[in-house]
């Protein structure tokens, strides 16, 4: 059996998230712990207490989102249990090439924190959207997304499953998406969001997010790591060529977990708060003729459930 390990990112924190598993694993208090200290600021707080609204602000869901995925994932490897290939939606990747060792906790907490930062600070609040286009095939968006370009900026940000495609730009021309989706028999969803992420309007992102990988140790991979801008594996070479573009290329989701069953991974295990991920890749996986297993971990629950799993 070939297993994946998938991390979660931005929108899938919640409040309350790794309260338990701080109680129970000394894992993830450290892990907590760290990123406290890394960060000056009370992440267990942030994190257990909220407010909502705080947890919500870029800059610090995706430090804390960050924590959560790696608190779980040492839990995880310290059972025995590791992956042959990881990858990340978005934030999540920073998860991953932490577990690979490339990255230095320490320092992807700091840098995430800054990368949300980067993201709100590139476009002005309220003058890009993001939508979810369901219903449609990813040619027939792709044209559309073409025709709307006349009205503005606007580009494919999230390719996640077959029949969900997320599109990113500016406002009049996301809604021109909308409007020429709903003709095709399609329907979309805006996304609250408060930056047009993965589309050219964060170049300045990038830019900046450049500046602050060129102070940081990057380390080999040990562990195979899947890129959302390639739907390939990260060499030594190109990590942080390929984390710059991240910020502002659309999200290859469906072609990553195409790749890793072309092959044969098997078993997928999401790790970090929700299971959008488990979602997505049952909806890729639908019509295969294939024994796919599907887990999730995101409290001592889901934990519990996978150990037995495994024993199985």
């Amino acid at each position: 059996m070939k297993r994946a390990f998938l991390f979660a990112g931005q929108g899938s924190q919640y409040v309350g998230m790794g309260k338990e598993l701080c109680r129970q694993y000394t894992e993830a208090e450290e892990t907590f712990n760290d990123a406290s200290e890394a960060l000056d600021m009370d992440m267990k707080q942030l994190c257990f207490y909220g407010p909502e609204e705080e947890l919500k602000k870029t800059e610090n869901t995706q430090p804390a989102v960050l924590t959560m995925d790696v608190a779980i994932s040492r839990i995880i490897f310290n059972k025995g249990i590791k992956p042959d290939a990881m990858a990340g939606l978005s934030l999540g990747e920073y998860a991953a090439l932490v577990m690979s060792g490339v990255l230095d906790f320490r320092d992807a907490v700091i840098l995430v924190k800054k990368r949300g930062k980067y993201m709100q600070e590139a476009v002005p609040i309220g003058s890009g959207a993001m939508a979810a286009i369901i219903g449609l095939e990813r040619d027939v968006v792709n044209e559309i997304v073409k025709e709307a370009s006349e009205k503005g900026i606007i580009e494919p940000a999230n390719y996640n499953y077959p029949g969900q495609i997320v599109v990113s730009g500016e406002n009049e021309a996301v809604q021109c998406v909308s409007d020429i989706a709903s003709k095709k028999g399609g329907r979309s969803v805006m996304l609250p969001v408060s930056a047009p992420f993965h589309c050219s309007m964060l170049q300045k992102a990038g830019d900046k997010l450049a500046s602050e990988l060129g102070n940081i140790n990057i380390h080999h991979l040990k562990i195979p790591v899947m890129s959302n801008v390639t739907a390939d594996y990260y060499t030594n070479e190109n990590i942080k060529e390929l984390l710059i573009k991240q910020v502002s290329h659309s999200v290859l989701w469906e072609d990553t977990i195409m790749k890793m069953l072309e092959e044969d991974v098997n078993q997928f295990i999401e790790l970090g708060p929700g299971r959008a991920l488990t979602g997505f890749v049952k909806k890729i996986t639908k019509k295969m003729n294939r024994d796919i297993s599907f887990s999730n971990v995101e409290d001592e629950n889901t934990l519990k459930v996978l150990l037995e799993k495994m024993k199985e």
